[in-house]
C-alpha cells in the first residue's frame, strides 16, 4: 500500500513560483501513474497534471506552459513546478497514484487509488 505526502505549498504573490513535492512510502512509485489535482472551496477536484509510469506527461489546458511535472523513481518522489502563478491557481493540491489505468484518463480523479492529504497553495498579493 503506497502512502503519499505532499509538501511545498504556501503563500505566493501572483506571478510567483512554488515547487510541490509528493513523497511516497510503503511502496516504490515505479510502475505507478501519478497525478496532481487541486480543489478550491466549493469546486470539484480538478486534474492539473499527470505523469505515466513510462514518463508520458499530461497537463490541463489551464496550466500548460506554466507547470512542469517530473518524477524521480530513485527518490520515490514526484514534483510539480508551478510558475507564473495566478489567483485562480489557489487551491489544495493533492497527489495521487494508480497502478493500472488507461493513460487517456490520467487527469480524472476517479481513476486514482491512493491520495495524499493535500497541501494548500494560496496566491495573493
Amino acid at each position: 500500500q503506497v502512502q503519499l505526502v505532499e509538501a511545498g505549498g504556501g503563500l505566493v504573490q501572483p506571478g510567483g513560483s512554488l515547487r510541490l513535492s509528493c513523497a511516497a512510502s510503503g511502496s516504490t512509485l515505479r510502475g505507478y501513474h501519478i497525478g496532481w489535482f487541486r480543489q478550491a472551496p466549493g469546486q470539484a477536484r480538478e486534474g492539473v497534471s499527470a505523469i505515466s509510469s513510462t514518463g508520458t506527461i499530461y497537463y490541463s489546458e489551464s496550466v500548460k506552459g506554466r507547470f512542469t511535472i517530473s518524477r524521480d523513481n530513485a527518490k520515490n518522489t514526484v514534483s510539480l513546478q508551478m510558475n507564473s502563478l495566478k489567483p485562480d491557481d489557489a487551491a489544495v493540491y493533492y497527489c495521487a497514484a494508480v497502478y493500472a489505468a488507461p493513460v487517456q484518463f490520467l487527469l480524472v480523479a476517479g481513476m486514482y487509488e491512493h491520495w495524499g492529504q493535500g497541501t494548500q497553495v494560496t496566491v495573493s498579493s
